[in-house]
């Protein structure tokens, strides 16, 4: 990989020298079209004849034209808006996107500037996360009994120049500082570089190992919310960004991954979250229609929702990698390359110019990446396990979010002990691997039907 970016800086050097240009920022507007770049343009002519004349009728004719110019801008937008709605209706992120976009200010600056400033936010989010991780009291006795692997995998499959054609398609065209070609650059010139990242990756599946380069990130500090003091660093979010070549190879290895964990059904029944045909509406809609029936029917419900602390971040790179042999039947070269993207993952701190020094990961899946997320999901399976041990309580997953629930008449309140057991033993089953319980943001409710409320 290092003669990969060492013949691509030369060629870039030689055909494209860098060269340091100061250039102003302008926020994008989707709704400029050519009808109000063309109306703008009329204005400009008016200005400039007013300015040239002097006259009272021209300047009044010139806000005539701004004023209307302000109107066309409006319907634009909001048409602009009106149509990303509708072509997104079934999408919600992209709906959740556009909302914030419209009710929320922008960001504060982040006050960073010097190598120090960033290295202040680095000592934080690192230390947050050990200290997450030197709080929780880990028990002496595992919860959860290992299971048989209902799966064997030993090796990847390799790819070809269509498979990571298709799949570079498909992707979002980020980009990172960290990337030695520009990705728009790279997009272009797929076809010639694109047989040697091909051998890369097909190298790196076969060899069972990650390249360095691909598991440094660089972690951006962004305000959590607008009305939040810029000067304390915990009120940021670290957003880690990671080469554009990485992801591609994650997506590789993440296609063959979800294709092993469907076909073998892998999936806890009661997860929506990061997995396809599964979002925030599939969990709201089974929840809420177990509440909702079990009222109709005269039924208390008592909902727990429980919220995890930087539940990526503390994740246990040996507990994992064993999760992964021991329950995924993962071995051979599949599960030394798991193992070396896992470990030793490095970041620094970004803003602009400026750049931290450089820390390691020495445990949490990677912020930013493509795995991360399907890697918590297979984290978390004993958990599911160990709910449906206790035949009372109902539970949905959404990530790291928890609903736990138990449906129950008026004779059946002895439920109730059960579903507080369930919340002791998911308690001790997160200490056991390393996840915490924040209890500013776990809420309880209780449901009961209208005939039962006094």
């Amino acid at each position: 990989m290092a003669n990969f970016n060492n013949h691509c800086l030369t060629l870039l050097d030689t055909v494209a020298p860098a060269k340091n240009v100061v250039s102003t920022h302008k926020k994008p507007c989707p709704w400029m079209n050519e009808t109000v770049f063309n109306f703008k343009r009329s204005c400009r002519k008016v200005e400039r004849l007013w300015k040239t004349t002097k006259l009272e009728v021209h300047r009044l004719h010139l806000k005539e034209k701004i004023m209307e110019l302000n109107e066309i801008i409006k319907r634009a937008r909001s048409t602009y808006f009106t149509n990303l709605v509708l072509q997104n209706k079934r999408n919600p992120r992209v709906l959740f996107n556009t909302i914030e976009h419209l009710v929320t200010p922008p960001p504060s600056h982040v006050p960073v500037h010097t190598r120090d400033d960033c290295n202040m936010f680095l000592n934080f989010f690192v230390n947050k996360v050990e200290d997450i991780r030197a709080s929780i009291t880990t028990p002496l006795v595992s919860l959860c009994t290992s299971v048989a692997p209902v799966s064997t995998w030993s090796s990847f499959s390799p790819v070809s120049l269509q498979d990571i054609q298709d799949l570079v398609r498909k992707m979002k065209p980020t980009s990172s500082p960290v990337d030695i070609i520009p990705t728009s650059l790279l997009l272009n010139v797929f076809d010639e570089v694109g047989p040697w990242l091909v051998k890369l990756i097909n190298l790196s599946l076969k060899s069972g190992t990650v390249p360095s380069y691909f598991k440094h990130a660089l972690v951006n500090p962004i305000l959590k919310k607008p009305n939040l003091d810029p000067g304390q660093p915990i009120n940021y979010r670290p957003i880690s960004k990671l080469p554009f070549m990485s992801k591609m190879m994650e997506k590789v290895v993440a296609k063959q991954l979800t294709s092993i964990m469907e076909d073998n059904d892998l999936y806890d029944k009661y997860q929506s979250g990061f997995r396809s045909i599964h979002s925030t509406e599939t969990a709201l809609v089974k929840v809420s229609s177990d509440v909702m029936m079990a009222a109709d029917s005269g039924r208390y419900t008592v909902l727990t929702l429980l919220d995890l602390t930087s539940a990526f971040d503390t994740v246990d790179h040996n507990t994992l990698i064993h999760r992964l042999k021991s329950e995924m039947g993962f071995s051979g070269a599949v599960l030394q390359w798991f193992a070396s993207y896992i470990n030793g993952r490095t970041f620094n701190v970004a803003f602009n110019d400026v750049m931290s020094n450089v820390s390691t990961l020495s445990c949490g899946v990677p912020q930013g990446s493509v795995l991360g997320p399907v890697l918590f999901l297979l984290y978390l399976m004993p958990l599911g396990r160990l709910i449906r041990g206790f035949k009372n309580v109902s539970y949905h997953f959404y990530a790291d979010d928890i609903q736990l629930y138990c449906s129950f008449n008026d004779s059946e309140f002895h439920f109730l002990p059960e579903f507080l057991d369930c919340i002791s033993c998911i308690k001790n089953w997160f200490s056991s691997n390393y996840l915490q319980i924040n209890p500013n943001k776990t809420e309880t409710l209780i449901i009961a039907p209208d005939k039962k409320i006094p």
